[in-house]
């Protein structure tokens, strides 16, 4: 009989990242720890193949990492928040990931540690996100000199973070990037069945119980607080925005409707659905050249937006 390693061997680049990702979903009971979990996270996503410097700071009271690849910009920055469903990812999980970001963009990336659920609920991470992003406007950047990015949950907290700025009326950011963003907790898109059969890894169940760990469960915890799901925000005013998402995902609709809504408002909105891709498949550059091809897209779209001018409402 084969072995597992065997059967690796034999499939496709895609498939051999989705068993690999299954393998660790798998691994979890009901008696893994929060902490084990996380650490199980960051053994399966941390890489240091791309080049980049790595040094720890506090951006605001926030523990946080600047990442810069060599010959970055270090006047340009791009805030990126790690996904996870708000429960496991880190700095660490995602390095390899933000370096390639700053080499595509020729910036510095800021990846923010915020706080998890469910020891810290919402809104924990997006006081976080709304504090690094102060410290980065004391420090001296101008709105057109950052850029928020993130994947998944923290592609929802990327845009969660610019409606809160809207809504303060402080320097909104030169352009927004997110990866296969989770825009609403309540998990209500259609994609959840019309994708249902092609996700391998993300279903509706896994997604609600993410939210719920994240909202709490009493009778206040809403899923379609638009500061929670941002797709439930009015969303006029918002900077130029680049959605990437995969075509097997349950969160498709999570990208395309947050879109045509953006769209409609009057913002500036790119949509990629990449074919045949899954849930932040950008982690996955030395196995797919997708994710490649999708981290250089990234790259270039934010090169042309930084430097236009601090947005403000």
């Amino acid at each position: 009989m084969p072995s597992d390693a065997d059967q690796t061997e034999t499939l496709s680049p895609i498939d051999r990242v989705i068993a690999r990702v299954q393998k660790t979903y798998r691994s979890w009971t009901r008696h893994t720890t929060d902490q084990e979990m996380r650490a199980d996270w960051d053994a399966l996503m941390w890489s240091d193949a791309a080049p980049a410097s790595v040094v720890e700071t506090s951006a605001g009271g926030v523990p946080a990492a600047w990442i810069a690849a060599p010959n970055a910009d270090a006047a340009k920055v791009v805030m990126y928040f790690h996904g996870g469903g708000f429960r496991v990812g880190s700095v660490r999980s995602h390095r390899d990931l933000m370096a390639r970001i700053s080499a595509a963009s020729g910036s510095r990336v800021l990846g923010i540690d915020y706080r998890l659920a469910p020891e810290h609920r919402f809104p924990a991470a997006l006081d976080d996100a709304c504090a690094a992003y102060e410290w980065l406007l004391a420090q001296g950047f101008g709105g057109g000199d950052i850029a928020l990015a993130g994947d998944s949950a923290g592609g929802g907290l990327a845009l969660s973070l610019a409606l809160a700025l809207r809504e303060r009326k402080r320097p909104l950011p030169a352009a927004i990037v997110t990866l296969s963003a989770w825009t609403d907790l309540a998990a209500e898109r259609q994609s959840y069945q019309t994708r249902k059969e092609a996700d391998p890894i993300h279903q509706r169940q896994m997604v609600l119980m993410m939210a719920k760990g994240y909202l709490g469960a009493d009778a206040d915890a809403d899923p379609r607080d638009p500061l929670a799901s941002p797709l439930h925000a009015a969303l006029h005013g918002l900077p130029p925005l680049l959605m990437q998402v995969g075509d097997r995902e349950t969160v498709l609709d999570d990208s395309r409707d947050f879109a045509a809504k953006a769209q409609e408002a009057g913002v500036d909105v790119t949509l990629e659905v990449w074919d045949g891709m899954i849930h932040v498949f950008q982690q996955f550059p030395e196995e797919l050249p997708e994710a490649t091809q999708a981290i250089a897209a990234i790259g270039r779209f934010l090169q042309r937006h930084f430097g236009a001018g601090a947005r403000a409402v």
